[in-house]
Parts: structure tokens; C-alpha cells; sequence
């Protein structure tokens, strides 16, 4: 088996390979002043188990195209298979048509990556696992919730109330909990398919006094955790945290996040960002061992 650090996940690969004690391969990349994208493998791969590192994070574009020009090359020089690790996996909330003529994008980038030499894929926390079902080769999804259920109960926050921010991410809440020992709930959550604007309407928690930490797959634009964070010092939370695999923190998300009382926001490294505290090597390295 050998690396390939892709241009958007460089650290996180060489991270990976440290632990499975692997050779890498490196990548040179560019993006042309017409804005094509440029990729060229500096090392053999000749009958190799290829694994390329590669977030697909924004750009999201890019480091899309970057990804199969990249399983493009593996292939043609000789690997045997291609893997790509996507720590994040972009357009995976775009996998069902709501409204009339439009696409299902998820699928269209499942065919663009067979197409280009994609062989398996495995990715963190995809927004909805039962997508990879669809895509025209095996793929699965690892979670990094307890990872960053971890790093909480490492300084010092065990027993803290996990929180997901609907009933569809319960399930998210209930892995943290497996790890703090705290409680764990959820809140209604509404989303405008028009304007994207999140609301949440509070239920009955007993987070009074307590350590609150809201948990989540992506947090892109902030709303979502706002909202949360909102109605939890309503209720009477002492201090509130928020945490997800995918920090895309997107604009003046951050900013708009502490400044509505959440103390800290911890992500992975899935994508590059100050957030990323907990590196996913470790996770990906043992799936990628199996």
C-alpha cells in the first residue's frame, strides 16, 4: 500500500502513513492561470494498493477534480487498485430531487469518480450513510464522534450532556454519550429548502447547570449550532461547546458561533481549518489496515 498525498489533505496523509508505516507518494499540483487543475504523481505505484488522501472540502470543485485526475494517474501507471479517502465528502447532502429538474448530485460524482479509476472509497461521517448504497463501486463511512467525544472527556468534561440538533442526528448524540456518560438529547430543527434558513424550537432537556456539547456531522454556516446554543443558555446550560467531524466554518461562521455563547468549536481535520483539534489518522489508518 502506498499514499498518495492529495494537494487539499497533505498533512492528514503523511499522518496516515506514519501510522500504517507506509510509503508515500507525492503529488504536484496547479491550477492553471484559465483555471484548469494540473496533478502529477512523484513516485511508483506500479502493482500497488493506492490510497489517495483527499478532502473534498472548498474548493470543492477543485479538489474534486484533483481527485480523479489523480485516480486517473494511479491507474495508469500501473496501481493495482485505487482507493480514495474523502474525509469529506462533498455533495453528499445533495442526494435526492426536491424540487423539478434538478439533479441528484451525489450520484453524478459517484460516476465521475468510477470513470476515473475509483476503486473504493471511504469517507467520515457522510450526512446520510444509506447514499453510499447507491454509488456504482463499495464505499463506506467511519465515525469520528467518538474521537472528538474523547478529546472532551480527555480535558476534563466527562458526564457532559451530549446534544444532537434534531432527531435525525440522535444517533450522533447517543455515540458521544457512549463515551462522556452524561445524558444526551435533541432538538426540532427546521430548514427553508428555499432559503436555507435553520430554526429550532426548544423541548423539554434538563441541561440546567450543566455542561451542554452539541454534536454534528458539518458545521458549514453556523445556523444550525446559533440556534442550538440559543435556546440552551434559555434553559440554563453553564457552558456550551460545539463539536462535528467537518469544520467548514464557512465566512463569519466562526465569529457568529462564539459571539451566541458557545465557549469552543472542535472539529477534525477532515478539512483544513484552526478548528480541526483531532486528527482522523488514526480512525482511517485502522479502516484502511482491515
Amino acid at each position: 500500500m502506498k499514499i498518495i498525498l492529495g494537494p487539499a489533505s497533505k498533512q492528514l496523509g503523511e499522518k496516515i502513513a506514519k501510522v500504517l508505516n507506509t510509503h508515500i507518494v507525492p503529488v504536484v499540483a496547479k491550477i492553471f492561470p484559465d483555471g484548469e487543475s494540473y496533478v502529477r504523481l512523484e513516485g511508483d505505484v506500479l502493482n500497488e494498493d493506492a490510497v489517495i488522501v483527499q478532502t473534498t472540502g472548498p474548493p470543492q470543485d477543485t479538489n474534486l477534480v484533483q481527485l480523479a485526475l489523480m485516480a486517473d494517474a494511479a491507474k495508469r501507471n500501473g496501481a493495482r487498485k485505487v482507493t480514495a479517502v474523502t474525509p469529506y465528502l462533498a455533495y453528499a447532502r445533495q442526494d435526492k430531487i426536491f424540487l423539478h429538474g434538478e439533479a441528484v448530485s451525489i450520484e453524478a460524482i459517484a460516476r465521475m469518480l468510477q470513470v476515473a479509476g475509483v476503486d473504493h472509497l471511504l469517507t467520515v461521517n457522510v450526512h446520510q450513510s444509506k447514499v453510499l448504497d447507491r454509488f456504482p463501486f463499495p464505499a463506506r463511512t467511519v465515525s469520528a464522534i467518538s474521537l472528538l467525544a474523547e478529546h472532551f472527556k480527555h480535558n476534563g468534561f466527562e458526564k457532559a450532556f451530549a446534544l444532537a440538533p434534531d432527531k435525525g442526528a440522535m444517533y450522533i448524540a447517543e455515540e458521544a454519550r457512549g463515551v462522556l456518560g452524561g445524558g444526551c438529547g435533541y432538538l426540532e430543527k427546521h430548514r427553508d429548502r428555499y432559503t436555507g434558513q435553520v430554526s429550532a424550537e426548544t423541548k423539554t432537556l434538563d441541561v440546567k447547570g450543566k455542561i451542554v456539547i452539541i454534536f454534528d456531522d458539518i458545521i458549514s454556516t453556523g445556523g444550525t449550532i446559533i440556534a442550538a446554543a440559543k435556546i440552551l443558555k434559555e434553559l440554563g446550560a453553564e457552558k456550551v461547546f460545539a463539536a462535528c467531524a467537518h469544520p467548514l466554518l464557512i465566512g463569519d461562521a466562526e465569529k457568529r458561533i462564539l459571539e451566541a455563547g458557545v465557549e469552543e468549536i472542535v472539529g477534525t481535520d477532515s478539512v483544513p481549518s484552526h478548528a480541526g483539534k483531532v486528527s482522523l489518522a488514526p480512525l482511517i489508518g485502522k479502516e484502511l489496515a482491515r
